[in-house]
């Protein structure tokens, strides 16, 4: 046979005969893949089934750090992140949302005012905005520190907004006036954390410098001052602190796991509640404390404690699959929520110590939590870039 009749033949239709077979398989349908689209829909549909949200805001483009539920609209809530925004927006609502610009760095820290009008922004351009709140729009620019803004706080019957900064010392402004009021030195690296007593009468701050004080807002002197080098305080760099509904008691945790609780009237170290051991991210009074006297913190050893601050000892460790970033108490109630470094949010019972409900939703960790001031959502802000929201009714449910 020429090539070109070899040519042809190979162009031509193959047929296999019976005795071309080797074995014949039985294939069940059901175990046959399905098509990519079917594919891209059911991972879709997976995704849908693992979000417990009931409202997402996916209007920030960079990681969140800061988060503050308005205390007069339950609805009302301000997000910042690592794009350098801020933005005002509605649960339930997703054809409303206000961008707050101004900032040229990450906003670290956002706070309303006691009557829900004012929006006060920390940044770590070292500048603090006052907006307002129901329009957004910006009442003024509070400047002086020399470095970017650890947080901010309001008076609790008043327009006077204070802020800790990286620089080492602590602002106060009274934002109607758009007036300087104090300045604070005393510590010796960040001031990492403070606020306002519930009084209004003291200020409570932690620094990185291991230090807490309390100061008397308007003659900007130090109360009390507790350093390692006083008794029953060997703290490390101080992250975050709580005061007690009466005013008369501060909680602060530290990076080195030590927790301690003083009396900020006295000036007395009440006790050293020493049961993590990792960085201490949040701690948290019980509303409550004044008659139940509990407290809870949370920290990168993945614990939740809840403790028995008459005894000084743990009532409830509550385990997490990671570390533990953020914890609130849900309004008045016996309930608390945790955010995690997976990406859940979970609730516990702080009398039982039982876990009762986990909402799932984000793709990275949790950095902040909050609660509307009805104490229908729980609102949590990651660093996946979202925020997302949380309905309490799905754990009440489940425990009534």
């Amino acid at each position: 046979m020429n090539n070109l009749a070899m040519e042809e033949e190979d162009e031509g239709e193959i047929f296999l005969g019976e005795s071309d077979v080797l074995r014949e398989i039985d294939v069940d349908e059901e175990d046959l893949p399905e098509a990519d689209d079917d594919d891209m829909d059911d991972d879709a549909e997976e995704f849908d089934e693992n979000d417990d949200s009931v409202h997402t805001f996916t209007g920030h483009k960079g990681e969140l750090y800061a988060l503050a539920c308005s205390p007069t609209d339950a609805t009302l809530v301000a997000t910042g992140g690592g794009d350098d925004k801020a933005f005002l927006w509605k649960i339930g609502n997703g054809d409303w949302a206000a961008e707050l610009p101004g900032h040229k760095d990450s906003v670290s820290s956002l706070a309303f005012s006691y009557d829900g009008q004012l929006l006060a922004s920390g940044g770590l351009d070292g500048v603090v905005q006052i907006f307002d709140a129901s329009s957004g729009n910006l009442k003024c620019v509070l400047d002086g520190p020399g470095a970017g803004i650890e947080w901010v706080r309001w008076h609790p019957r008043g327009h006077i907004v204070l802020a800790g900064s990286e620089d080492c010392s602590l602002w106060m402004w009274n934002s109607d006036k758009e007036a300087y009021l104090n300045m604070f030195s005393g510590h010796n690296l960040n001031v990492t954390c403070g606020d306002f007593t519930p009084d209004g009468k003291l200020i409570c701050t932690g620094s990185d410098d291991a230090s807490l004080i309390v100061w008397n807002p308007k003659t900007c002197e130090s109360i009390h001052v507790y350093t390692k080098s006083f008794a029953f305080f060997d703290s490390c760099e101080m992250l975050t602190s709580d005061i007690n509904s009466n005013s008369s008691l501060a909680i602060s945790g530290s990076k080195d796991g030590s927790v301690h609780i003083v009396n900020i009237v006295t000036g007395k170290v009440v006790s050293s509640l020493n049961s993590h051991t990792d960085s201490v991210e949040c701690v948290k009074f019980s509303p409550s404390s004044a008659t139940i006297p509990l407290a809870a913190t949370c920290g990168m050893d993945k614990k939740l404690i809840i403790w028995d601050l008459q005894h000084s000892t743990p009532r409830f460790i509550c385990d997490h699959a990671e570390g533990v970033t953020s914890l609130t108490w849900i309004g008045t109630s016996k309930y608390l929520a945790t955010g995690c470094a997976d990406g859940t949010v979970s609730v516990w019972d702080s009398l039982l110590g039982n876990c009762v409900h986990t909402y799932h939703g984000h793709q990275d960790a949790v950095q902040a939590i909050s609660v509307s001031t009805n104490a229908d959502f729980i609102v949590s802000v990651s660093v996946d870039n979202t925020a997302r929201v949380y309905e309490t009714s799905e754990f009440q449910n489940k425990v009534a």
